[in-house]
Formats: C-alpha cells, sequence, structure tokens
C-alpha cells in the first residue's frame, strides 16, 4: 500500500464518497479516510437512511390507523422494535456494502481511523494505537457535522441526540424532544406512532423555524390530532436526572411548568467538526465555531485543499454535499468547475412532508424581494381527495411581470418528491407558463404545481380566479 495519493478525502459520507468516487473516475490515486468502520457518514450510518426506514414504518400505522375512515379496518399494530431495528439496519449495512464495492471497483484505498492534518500536504489517520501518515497532492475536507447537546444539560443514557433515536434501543412511554425543527419533528412522527407520549419543546413561535407558516400549519395541527403536545415560545430551563425519570423544568414567558419523562431527545441543530481535524497544521482557516471558508471552486485559503458539506456552513444537507463533492473532484484533477446552484431544496419527511426551494415568503420579507403568490389547495385535487389529504397545498412565488419562477413551498404526501421539477424549473429559469403548458398526469398530486402555475399566469380553469391582476405578495387560491 502506498502512502502517497492524488487525493486524500477527509470523511466518506456523501460529499466525500461522491468527491473520491469522482475523482478516481479522472484518473487520480485516491484515498478515503472515514472515521466509522464503514462508508456512508452520518446520513446513511446514523441520520437520513435510517430515519426513512422508521418513517416509513410510522406511515404504514399511520394509513391503517386511518383507513377506517374508507370502511376499512384492521387490529391494533403489534410493535416488534427488535424486528424494525434490524430491518432498518439491513437497509443501511446493504448500501454501506454497494459503497464499498463501488470504492473497491475504483481501486480507491479506503482507510478507517481518524484524520488529522499534519501539514499543508500529509494527513495522520489515527486508529487505536494504530497511526498511519499520508502525503497528498491535494486533500478535501468532508468531514461533516454533530450534534449539538447543551452543556447545561446533564450527562445521562437517558438524553438522547439524534444518533441515539434512530438507534431505537426501545419506545419509551413519555419522550420529550428540544427542538422542534426537522429532525425533532421527524422523530416525533416516529415514536408518536410507535406509542410514545411525545412532548416537543421549541424555543420559537413555530415549528420548522423559516419555514413559511402556511406550511407548517398542516403539520402542527395533524400532530396535534395525534396527540403531540407542542409547547412554542418556550424552553428548558432545568433538567435533574433521577433514577425514576428526567425532571425538567419548561419556561413559557414568566410561567414555569414542570415535566416528567422517560427519555428526552435533545434535536437543537448541529456544528461542523472542522474543529477536530488539524487545520492549522495545514493553515487551513476554520472559524470559532469550526466552518471552513471555501470560493465558489470549494477551495479553502490553502490552494490545493478543498472542502465541502456541513464542515462549509449552512444548509447541512448530503445533497448539497454530494454535488460541491463532485465539484471539489473536478478542480483536484486540474478542472475549472464552481457550485453555483440557484436554490437548494429542504425536506420534512413530516406526515405530511413539507418541502421548499428558492425563495420563501419568509425570506422574501427579510430581503424585501417583490414576488406574485399562487397557491393552490389539496381540497381542488382529486387525487388529494383519495388520498385524505386535503389540507396539503402548492405554492408558487413568482417574479412580477415576468412570471419566472422564484420559489416553491408543498406540504402534503410526496412533497420531497414533487418539490423535484421546480427545482429544476428555477435553476433553467422558467417562467410559469413554462410549468402550466407542460401536460401533467392526471390525477396526480403533480398537477397541482400545474395549477399554481395557471393561477400565475391567468389561465386557470379548474379554479375561479377573478380577472383582476394578481396584487404583489397575495394572490392565491
Amino acid at each position: 500500500m502506498s502512502d502517497a495519493f492524488d487525493l486524500v478525502v477527509l470523511g466518506g459520507g456523501p460529499g466525500g464518497y461522491t468527491a473520491a468516487f469522482r475523482a478516481a473516475d479522472l484518473g487520480l490515486t485516491v484515498a478515503l479516510v472515514e472515521d466509522r468502520d464503514r462508508l456512508g457518514g452520518v446520513c446513511l450510518n446514523v441520520g437520513c437512511i435510517p430515519s426513512k426506514a422508521l418513517l416509513h414504518a410510522a406511515d404504514v400505522i399511520s394509513t391503517v390507523t386511518h383507513a377506517t375512515t374508507i370502511g376499512l379496518h384492521f387490529g391494533a399494530p403489534t410493535i416488534d422494535v427488535d424486528t424494525l431495528r434490524t430491518s432498518t439496519e439491513k437497509v443501511v449495512a446493504t448500501l454501506a456494502r454497494g459503497l464499498g464495492g463501488l470504492a473497491k471497483k475504483r481501486r480507491i484505498e479506503v482507510i478507517h481511523g481518524t484524520a488529522t492534518f499534519a501539514s499543508p500536504t500529509q494527513v495522520t489517520v489515527t486508529n487505536g494505537t494504530d497511526s498511519r501518515t499520508l502525503d497528498f497532492a491535494h486533500a478535501i475536507i468532508a468531514v461533516g457535522s454533530r450534534p449539538i447537546i447543551p452543556p447545561a444539560f446533564p450527562t445521562d443514557e437517558r438524553i438522547i441526540d439524534s444518533t441515539g433515536a434512530l438507534a431505537l434501543a426501545a419506545v419509551p412511554d413519555h419522550l420529550v424532544i428540544v427542538g422542534g425543527g426537522i429532525i425533532g419533528l421527524e422523530m416525533a412522527t416516529v415514536y408518536r406512532a410507535l406509542g410514545s407520549q411525545v412532548t416537543v419543546v421549541e424555543m420559537m413561535d413555530q415549528l420548522i423555524p423559516g419555514c413559511d407558516g402556511d406550511l407548517v400549519k398542516p403539520l402542527h395541527a395533524r400532530l396535534t390530532a395525534a396527540g403531540v403536545v407542542v409547547h412554542l415560545g418556550t424552553t428548558v430551563t432545568d433538567v435533574v436526572a433521577t433514577p425514576e425519570a428526567l425532571e425538567m423544568v419548561l419556561r413559557s414567558g414568566d410561567e414555569d411548568l414542570p415535566l416528567r419523562a422517560d427519555r428526552m431527545l435533545v434535536a437543537v441543530g448541529r456544528r461542523p467538526n472542522g474543529d477536530r481535524i488539524g487545520a492549522d497544521n495545514a493553515g487551513v482557516r476554520a472559524d470559532e465555531r469550526g466552518f471552513v471558508t471555501v470560493d465558489d471552486a470549494m477551495r479553502t485559503n490553502v490552494s490545493h485543499i478543498f472542502a465541502i458539506g456541513d464542515v462549509i456552513g449552512n444548509p447541512m444537507l448530503a445533497h448539497k454535499a454530494t454535488h460541491q463533492g463532485a465539484v471539489a473532484a473536478e478542480n483536484a484533477a486540474g478542472g475549472n468547475d464552481v457550485f453555483d446552484a440557484r436554490t437548494i431544496p429542504s425536506v420534512a419527511y413530516t406526515d405530511p412532508e413539507i418541502a421548499w426551494a428558492g425563495l420563501t415568503e419568509t425570506s422574501a420579507a427579510q430581503q424585501g424581494v417583490a414576488y406574485e403568490l399562487a397557491t393552490i389547495p389539496w381540497a381542488a385535487s382529486g387525487r388529494a381527495m383519495t388520498l385524505g389529504h386535503t389540507d396539503g397545498r402548492t405554492k408558487l412565488l413568482v417574479e412580477p411581470g415576468s412570471h419566472r419562477i422564484l420559489g416553491v413551498g408543498i406540504v402534503g404526501p410526496n412533497a420531497g418528491e414533487l418539490i423535484a421539477e421546480h427545482v429544476l424549473a428555477i435553476e433553467m429559469g422558467a417562467v410559469a407558463e413554462d410549468i402550466a403548458r407542460s401536460i401533467h398526469p392526471h390525477p396526480t398530486l403533480s398537477e397541482t404545481g400545474a395549477l399554481a402555475a395557471e393561477w400565475a399566469q391567468g389561465t386557470i380553469t379548474d379554479l375561479y380566479r377573478p380577472p383582476a391582476p394578481a396584487a404583489t405578495g397575495s394572490a392565491s387560491a
């Protein structure tokens, strides 16, 4: 085994393995360093994939529960936690083996251990008592991020982060989730379906802060209807771990509320791992939070070292990292590529799903951007009616005059799938007419996007739109 490589990639998550695979395809000798015993990073091993497997189980339970409304009656489900956990692990293991096979076919050397820079051209990989130094011509930092646990919370095995929640060690009687963002609400969806009493504590005045309120409203309503207790504008001021339970105090305004739970999930955000790689030894600048600064070619201040994914800033999403990884690999191989995505979609895989891309009403208000709004309630969709999800909606934000697509928001089943059409529209600089005149299959949820485009154009027939022109920021069905 050689200790000298054209490229060393630090981190085997979606961004890291994408970068390594692309670089190898371009003819570089590549070492891929991953501190876990298999590739895939947080996303595959303790994030995106296991959470979606558990969310699928929750969706099945929800579907069966609501089937009574159409005359189908089933008994209460029996939850076999061990089998559920094992089936999820099988999915993860299968995908991880696939990644290992792809790396082997490309003759990438996968090295397991913790990577730190020893110099601007060397990385030291440590695994237990073993240590190995790699020389490189180029390096890509793809070390991701880790969950934040407030230091005021005690150390106790019942206080878990997202990794612990996905391990599914048991289904607690009462789970308190601190943080009403995407991760927290996905886990609320899972554990409520599995039988836990769930309480969500969010310090802001709405769930998924930053997302438009009209998209969050149906999710909030469904969670509440399912028995999830939501405290907004609330913080956890004290936690005491007793042998019997976690005793905590919630603060809402001037009021203190005592609460007792079996387990607490802390989902208040993530911090980058740029502070764990010895960046100073390579001369790479990382700020006090651990974020590494790059240009649009993914280069750090050290020209032959690149960085991608969570470690360079928000949004911390796997699909952002993969595209940045490809850019960094191209440039490490002598290319001249840049990352200039017009939009990066976000998805909450809750029930219902929420997805958005491009300009939101929230960001438009903050930036002072003018727009026209076209909203289609899913009560107008025959397909949504057959699914029992008439509380969904699709909305487009378009540029006044040109009707160029600026942003999209969707709430309802499969919103994460439906958003892709509109991401492409934004990337292509499409106008509402482009979507409206593209024939969508009927009956489908995708039609709601076409209807929103027709509304923006003033050509809709499925709903009545007054003939007056749309008012900026207000026209909707």
